[in-house]
Formats: structure tokens, C-alpha cells, sequence
């Protein structure tokens, strides 16, 4: 390669052609140019017929200059310029790129295209050999895979190819690859940092430098450490809250991070600021959030990083699961300890949140456990609604006492005897029993057993086959001290003795704490955890922190591994778990330390990652030269006299026509079709399959949860239409309004999301024209009231749209009676308004019917509809239990027959007064 200050060429051999633009200059000016053709004049043969005597005629001067300018373009070209070249590789040996391509290279990983891009022209016109090592851990089989020398063009796909891997890198096992590589000559060592040590002190980078720099000269690319990527790491359980912490590698200057909290559904819940103070590096943020809300966390991340050590997943272990004591009396300030509840209330207090009050007020908040601390005698519908709530997923845990007695038919797990039996009283020979070890299957199991924890007095159970399996604690002398019964997805569980120190010591000591504790997390969702369990993989997190499938290679791992294994090809982070239990696995808490590289030592180029600054002029030239080539044939035709001036703007002025009439005829063959813009391919039957029977559109969003919801809502929404009506729905079809066939659907449902991309005004004209031909869109902002993040966003991204006045729907729209009478219109949540389109005028109402055009709600109606193949709802409904879930049906009912039959309710109401004016 050849340098001239800022600019260098690539071929400079080729410059030596210049040196024959004289002689091409004499050639042209010599050679005379070929003859003009003349069309032959027969009439004119005896005109003028003096015979001057005449030259050669030379070649134009313009043309010769055309020329000369063509041919040095060429040369130029060939030479391949270059304004501003990275020379970086400039030997003649093979290049070897270290690429560390773990977790931390996620951040800029375009900045590492660039770097890999513009190292792969370098070795291409260098016509050097490649090999590309990378640093993280690459299969289950090998630490990481060697790659052997390749072409240029063959490294160039490797790397486009190449994406972070969701754990750390291994830098000194990737240098024993090293030796196994053959090349000849010295090689050039380009090592594509993420800008981190893997050990604190740095020995391990220094070692891996050593290693590189014996085998030829060495090139790191790093980025400089304000850009280095934080990491996040798990929340921890307080009792009023998620404490959220980051660290970061550079320390020296105050920032802020913006942390997202989303549900299982993807929705986002919340969004708070992280903060890091000047010279800390490591910033924290109390996240306080409702139960019900913090009970849907699943995954926190740091907004616009896209790493996995910017994202954490969040299972069961951190939701609030609330317990409800069960009184229907006032408490006693003046004699707490003689109070049942007391001991329940300070033991539940450090772990969980509790709840006290009647049965019937706690059951209207989602509740995890009831605690019935001996009730007495209860009522016909309090047990039946106890035993509906313990099937749904509760456990309910009842304690002996002196009521028990009076309760003829109590909700127990098993039949008792009657009377109490006393250990250690004044006129028993006994002494107070001990417990005993507690039975593997049992969710105390493991459960330290105090030696001073007696049991004075307690109930006893009937004998019967299955008493061992329902027996969870037992005393000493083998009688049962807590037995449990499952009860549909839920536990019954009865403790034989008291919750207060009259029968015992137990509430008093710290393993009462610990049983409670146990049969919390036996609540609905964390059934299944306890013990030594083999979790398989679920979902896993990729280099970019997003879920997906689980990755290929990944192995199940044993409950008790997850916090002593660390991140890698066989456990990626993501959730493990099974049908009944889900476990996080996350990468930062593997992360001991984040320190930014050191010096490397003497002998070490060190560089930034950086947009290129080269300008590669070789195409230009050539396509220039390409252009005057054109111009030079147009011209030696005109000078020949193939074709006048005359036949060329002809020409031009029929070409300019042509381009003219061209819109119109395509803007008369578009009138034509029953919807512009909408152009129909008469050979895609799967369009035309849409025509076939009624079938609702759903927008595909790009988050795989939510159209998966969405497809499932509206299945369920057919289901229940195809079998309480005349209605014969078929299954729902997922549309990209840019570019599907719209006409088909009489309904489009749109979730919106908070990512959604802005309706560009193409797909916005499509969509208009969709509403002006009788369709409908029903936006559902998913955020309940309908006025918070989901809704702003639709105002953003609907703004090409002509969307008409709205307004709130009113007690006689015809929503509210098109099949059911309804007076509110819940979802998966309650509460918020849902608007329709106001009719302003009669030619409003006349239009399509009077049906609104567009329709919008934030309660996520697909959410509650959505059901599994056994036509089980997959989602719960907030905060009306089933109840709600069945005006949800009503309202998708009313909705369907709303868009399909018009304003026939309406018709129906005036039917007297119409039949009136008629005369009959």
C-alpha cells in the first residue's frame, strides 16, 4: 500500500498508467475521428461540384478531454484510493482476532461489527489469512471452539454471524488454543476487548497479554471506562419493598440509570431511576410496589443496555405472598399475649405481609394463606367458600383450641376424636412430648427441632389408612402434631395444638417461624420448590438479555445448585423449573468483581473502538468513469450521424410522458378495487381463506408473550361466542397492517405496547381506508385505566391516523345491550373508561351503521379471555375473581355482535314508534 499524506492506494501500480495519457492525447489528436454518414443525394449529384481540396478532419477537442478524463478515472480506480486508512494491519503474516464475546461485549456489540468490518477490508487487501478465537466458553464438549485460518471473506461471515454469549469470558483457556494453530510467518494479534478483568488484580490479563505478545505484535481495542456496561444485580426481599442494586466499573462521575420492571405478560409496570453517586460504584434503588403488582414481577432490566448482566429474573422466591388472620373480633390492646393472633402476627410480620380481619373482607384482596387461629363453630358458607378459595391455590391453616368443640362439621384434613388429650398435667402420668424428626415429605423437612420445644396438650386423629401420608410434624410417641390434605390446587392443614402458649411452647420458639414460613411458600406458585428437585430449563436469556426457548446444550440442574453454580454453555441463566415450580437463574451474582483494564505493559498498542474515518473512493471513480464512458459512445454516435438532436428530445419528451401517464393508469387500475390501497393477489388462497368465515385480526406486536395472548384471547372469545350463539367464528389470524390484506376482517384487535413502532403514514392511509370501508380497530392500551403509559403511547403512534371525536360510552349505547345487558365492560382489570366514537351528526350514525370506527380500552380483554387447549383460563383476573372473567365473556360477546350485526339493538328500541309512523 502506497501513502500521499491523508490518502493511500491500495494498487499503487496502477498509477503508472497516467504516464500514457500523453500519448493517448497525441493518438486522439492524430487518428482522425470516423466518418459522418450521409444519407445519399441523388437530386443533388450535379450541384457544387467543385472539388475543394481537403484535410483530415481531428478529433474534437471536448471529446479528446472526455477521454482523458475517462481513462485517468479508470486509473484511479484501479489504484483504489483510500482518504483517511486504517493501516492497524499492516503485515504480511496471517491475523489472528481474540474476540471476547461475552456478557459484557453486549453493549456496544455495533461498535464490534465495525471493528470486525473494517479489520476484514484490511485483510482483504492485504490478501490475508484470518483466524477468529473467541474468548467465552462456546459449547458443552470444549471450553470454546478454535476456528482454523480462513479467507478473509470467509472470517467476514464467521463475525457477522458471531453474537455475545450470556456469560463471562475465560480468557487463559483460550490461550491454549492458541498453540494449536499453524501458520507460517509472524502474525498480527488484534484482541477485541470488553474493557474488563476477570480477576481483581488484573493477573489474569496480564498473563493473557504475555501469551499474545510472543506471538507477535499486539493490538487491543477496548472501550474507555465510563462506557463500560453495569451490571445488575437480584433484588432483595424486605418486607416494604425490592432493594435494587447496580454496579459499575468507573467510579469517577455521577449518572443514572433507568430501570424497567415488567409482568409475565411483558407489560411494563413500572419505571424507576437508579442512581450512582460520584467516586461510589455501586448505586441502589428501594423499589416499593403494591402486593398485587409486585406479585407480577418477573423481569427487571436496565433500559437500553440489551445485556444479560442488565437484566435479572424474578421468581417466587421474591413475591410478597400475603397471609390473612382470620378475626371477627376487636383485638385487646390491654392483653396482647393472651391473644392468639399475637403470637401468628409476630411471627408472619419479618417475612411477609399480614392481613387481619373478617373471612369475607380478606377473600376481596389476593390473598396467599388464612390463618383460622381456633374460630369456633363457622357457618355453611363460610366453609364452602373457604374450600373454593383452597382449590383455586390457597392454604388454609387451622389451629386447635377450646372452640373446636363447639364446631360440629369443621373443614378439617382429617377426622379427629373426641375430647383432648393432656401431656404432663395434674392428672395425667405423662410427661410433655418432644417432637420428632420431621417426615422427606413434609415441608418442614430440614427444619432444625429445638430440644425445649414441648407439647403440653393437643387433638387427636382418628386412625385410617392414609393418616401417615397426610401427617407432616408428629411428637415422639408418634401422634400427629400437624396434618395437611390437598385440596385441588391448594392445601388444608391443621395444627393439633393451639397457636398461643396454652398448649404449648412451640409459639414461642424459632422453629414456629420457620413452619410458617414453609407453608407460605406452598401458597400457589411456589408449590414444589422445597427440597432437592431437578429443575429443567424453561426459557434462557441470550447475549442481549432478551428470553427466548431454552438454549440448545442447556442442562437441568438440582435445586440446591443455584447458588453455587455459575453461568455457562450447560446452566445459561434463565428460568428452570417444571409444572409446578419455576426457579431464576441469574448471571450477576456469579460476578464477584467489575474493574476496568489496567496497563498493559510496554510493547501494547491500546485503541478505542470507533467509527471508521475511511473513505473508500473506488467505486466513485469507477462509477464516474462508467458515466463519461456512456457520454462518450452518445457522443461518437451524434458525431457519426446515427441519430440527430432532433430524434433526442423526441425521445426524451415520449420517455417523460411515459413517466407522467404512469401514476395515473396506476391510480385508475387501484379505483377499481373494492378497497385502495389493498392490492389482492388472486393466487394466495390464505388470504382469501379469511373470507370464508368470521375471523378476527390481532396486530402481531414483536413480543412473542403477547401475541401468544392475544391469539389465545381471541380463541377463547370464538369458543365462548361459538357456543352461547348463533355465531360461527373461526379461529383468529395474525395481520401486519403494513402489508396484509385488511378487507377480510370486520374486526382488528391492537395491544399496544410500550415499545410499538409509530404507524408510518402508508400503513396509516391503509388503515384509514380500512375504517372508511366499515372496519373496525380496537386498541387495548393494557394499562387498566386506560390513561397511563399504554395510553399516551397509542396517542403517539396513532397520530397519522383519522381518528374520530370519542367519547366515554354511555348507560344506552348499544355495547351495553347488543347481546347482554351490561353496565361496566371488565378485562383481566377493571375500573377504567372505554371510549367508542362520537356520533356528532346523523350522516355520523348513518355511517357504517352507527358502529364505531374505532374502540379504546386499557383492561387487556385478551387477557382474560385467553385459555389453553383444555378451555382453562391462563390468566387471572384482577380483582374480581371468576365473576369478572364471565363479564369479560359477556362484553367480548356484545362487542362481536356489535361489529357484525351494527345497530340492530337500537333498531329494536324504536321498533313501536317506527311501526307507529308506518300506520299498522
Amino acid at each position: 500500500m502506497f501513502t500521499l499524506g491523508a490518502l493511500s492506494f491500495v494498487a499503487p501500480v496502477a498509477l503508472l498508467g497516467l504516464a500514457s495519457l500523453p500519448i493517448l492525447w497525441w493518438l486522439l489528436r492524430v487518428i482522425p475521428p470516423a466518418p459522418r454518414r450521409v444519407r445519399f443525394p441523388a437530386i443533388r449529384l450535379v450541384m457544387r461540384l467543385v472539388n475543394p481540396e481537403e484535410s483530415s478532419a481531428k478529433t474534437p477537442l471536448w471529446l479528446t478531454i472526455l477521454r482523458l478524463a475517462l481513462l485517468t478515472l479508470v486509473i484511479l480506480g484501479a489504484a483504489h484510493p483510500i482518504l483517511n486508512a486504517n493501516n492497524q494491519v499492516a503485515k504480511d503474516g496471517p491475523l489472528i482476532l481474540i474476540v471476547d464475546d461475552g456478557w459484557a461485549s453486549a453493549k456496544h456489540w455495533n461498535k464490534r461489527q465495525t471493528a470486525f468490518a473494517n479489520l476484514m477490508d484490511q485483510a482483504e487487501r492485504q490478501t490475508r489469512a484470518v483466524a477468529v478465537i473467541t474468548t467465552a466458553p462456546n459449547s458443552a464438549d470444549r471450553s470454546r471452539q478454535m476456528e482454523s485460518l480462513l479467507s478473509a471473506d470467509a472470517a467476514r461471515q464467521l463475525l457477522s454471524a458471531l453474537q455475545p454469549k450470556p456469560w463471562p469470558v475465560n480468557r487463559l483457556a483460550t490461550a491454549s488454543i492458541l498453540n494449536e494453530l499453524k501458520f507460517e510467518g509472524s502474525p498480527e494479534i488484534v484482541w477485541l476487548s470488553n474493557g474488563l478483568n476477570t480477576e481483581p488484580d488484573g493477573s489474569d490479563v496480564a498473563e493473557f497479554t504475555s501469551i499474545l505478545q510472543k506471538l507477535g505484535p499486539l493490538t487491543v481495542l477496548a472501550d474507555t471506562p465510563g462506557a463500560l456496561p453495569p451490571l445488575l444485580m437480584p433484588p432483595v426481599s424486605e418486607r416494604d419493598g425490592l432493594t435494587l442494586s447496580a454496579r459499575r466499573a468507573a467510579s469517577s462521575v455521577a449518572s443514572s440509570l433507568s430501570l424497567r420492571v415488567r409482568g409475565e405478560d411483558g407489560n411494563v409496570l413500572t419505571r424507576q431511576p437508579l442512581k450512582f453517586a460520584a467516586g461510589e460504584t455501586t448505586g441502589k434503588l428501594k423499589l416499593q410496589l403494591p402486593t398485587e403488582i409486585r406479585n407480577k414481577v418477573t423481569l427487571i432490566e436496565i433500559e437500553n443496555l440489551n445485556s444479560a448482566g442488565s437484566t435479572v429474573l424474578v421468581d417466587e422466591r421474591w413475591r410478597r405472598r400475603p397471609v390473612g388472620l382470620v378475626s371477627n373480633l376487636k383485638r385487646s390492646a390491654s392483653q396482647p399475649l393472651l391473644d392468639n393472633l399475637f403470637y401468628l402476627d409476630k411471627a408472619l410480620d419479618p417475612f411477609t405481609e399480614v392481613r387481619i380481619g373478617p373471612m369475607v373482607e380478606l377473600f376481596k384482596r389476593e390473598i396467599a394463606m388464612v390463618v383460622l387461629a381456633d374460630p369456633g363453630k363457622m357457618t355453611t358458607q363460610q366453609n364452602d367458600r373457604l374450600l373454593r378459595w383452597i382449590k383455586l391455590g390457597g392454604v388454609a391453616l387451622r389451629f386447635a383450641g377450646p372452640k373446636l368443640a363447639a364446631d360440629k362439621n369443621p373443614v378439617l384434613p382429617v377426622r379427629l376424636r373426641k375430647g383432648n388429650r393432656d401431656l404432663g398435667g395434674a392428672l395425667s402420668w405423662s410427661k410433655p412430648a418432644a417432637l420428632a424428626a420431621f417426615p422427606e415429605n413434609s415441608p418442614f423437612a430440614g427444619l432444625a427441632i429445638p430440644k425445649d420445644v414441648h407439647i403440653q396438650r393437643q387433638v387427636l386423629a382418628q386412625p385410617t389408612v392414609d393418616l401417615p401420608e397426610k401427617t407432616w410434624a408428629r411428637l415422639t410417641d408418634g401422634t400427629p402434631l400437624v396434618t395437611a390434605e390437598k385440596r385441588g390446587d391448594g392445601w388444608l392443614v391443621f395444627v393439633h395444638t393451639t397457636a398461643s402458649p396454652d398448649w404449648s411452647n412451640l409459639p414461642l420458639s424459632g422453629l414456629f417461624v420457620g413452619m410458617l414460613q414453609n407453608l407460605v411458600q406452598l401458597s400457589r406458585g411456589v408449590v414444589g420448590e422445597t427440597g432437592e428437585r431437578v429443575l429443567k430449563p424453561i426459557q434462557s436469556i441470550d447475549g442481549f438479555g432478551r428470553l427466548t426457548d431454552p438454549r440448545a446444550g442447556a442442562l437441568a440442574m438440582k435445586s440446591s445448585e443455584f447458588l453455587s453454580k455459575k453461568a455457562g454453555p450447560k446452566n445459561p441463566p434463565g428460568f428452570y423449573g417444571d409444572e409446578t415450580a419455576r426457579r431464576a437463574f441469574n448471571l450477576s451474582p456469579s460476578i464477584t468483581h467489575l474493574t476496568p483494564l489496567g496497563d498493559l505493559g510496554a510493547g501494547v498498542t491500546r485503541d478505542t473502538y470507533q467509527e471508521s474515518r475511511e473513505q473508500d473512493f473506488r467505486g466513485a471513480l469507477l462509477l464516474a468513469a462508467l458515466a463519461l464512458a456512456l457520454l462518450d459512445i452518445i457522443a461518437s454516435f451524434a458525431l457519426r450521424g446515427f441519430f440527430t438532436f432532433t430524434k433526442i428530445n423526441k425521445s426524451v419528451t415520449a420517455a417523460m410522458l411515459a413517466v407522467l401517464l404512469l401514476p395515473l393508469i396506476s391510480m385508475t387500475v387501484a379505483a377499481q378495487t373494492l378497497v385502495p390501497d389493498q392490492q389482492v393477489n388472486t393466487n394466495d388462497t390464505r388470504e382469501f381463506a379469511a373470507a370464508l368465515n368470521i375471523r378476527i385480526a390481532y396486530v402481531k406486536t414483536g413480543n412473542s408473550q403477547i401475541d401468544r395472548t392475544s391469539r389465545a384471547g381471541l380463541e377463547g372469545l370464538a369458543f365462548i361466542a361459538n357456543s352461547r350463539t348463533a355465531a360461527d367464528m373461526g379461529k383468529p389470524v395474525a395481520i401486519d397492517p403494513a402489508s396484509s390484506v385488511l378487507a377480510f376482517y370486520p374486526m382488528i384487535y391492537w395491544p399496544i405496547t410500550e415499545d410499538a413502532p409509530i404507524i408510518d403514514p402508508a400503513t396509516a392511509s391503509r388503515l384509514n381506508n380500512y375504517i372508511k370501508g366499515g372496519g373496525t380497530i380496537f386498541f387495548d392500551t393494557r394499562d387498566s385505566s386506560g390513561a397511563g403509559i399504554g395510553a399516551d403511547r397509542l396517542e403517539e403512534i396513532a397520530r397519522h391516523l383519522d381518528v374520530p371525536p370519542m367519547t366515554a360510552i354511555s348507560s344506552d349505547h348499544v355495547l351495553t345491550k347488543a347481546y347482554y345487558l351490561l353496565r361496566e365492560f371488565p378485562g383481566r382489570w377493571t375500573g377504567g373508561r372505554v371510549w367508542v366514537q362520537k356520533a356528532s351528526s346523523q350522516a355520523a350514525e348513518r355511517a357504517n351503521d352507527g358502529v364505531s370506527s374505532i374502540i379504546v380500552g386499557g383492561h387487556d380483554w385478551a387477557g382474560a379471555w385467553a385459555m389453553d387447549e383444555a378451555r382453562k383460563p391462563l390468566h387471572p383476573v384482577v380483582p374480581g375473581g371468576e365473576r369478572q372473567r364471565e363479564m369479560a365473556y359477556r362484553f367480548g360477546i356484545n362487542l362481536m355482535m356489535y361489529v357484525l350485526t351494527g345497530n340492530y339493538k337500537a333498531d329494536q328500541v324504536h321498533l313501536p314508534a317506527i311501526l307507529e309512523r308506518l300506520g299498522q
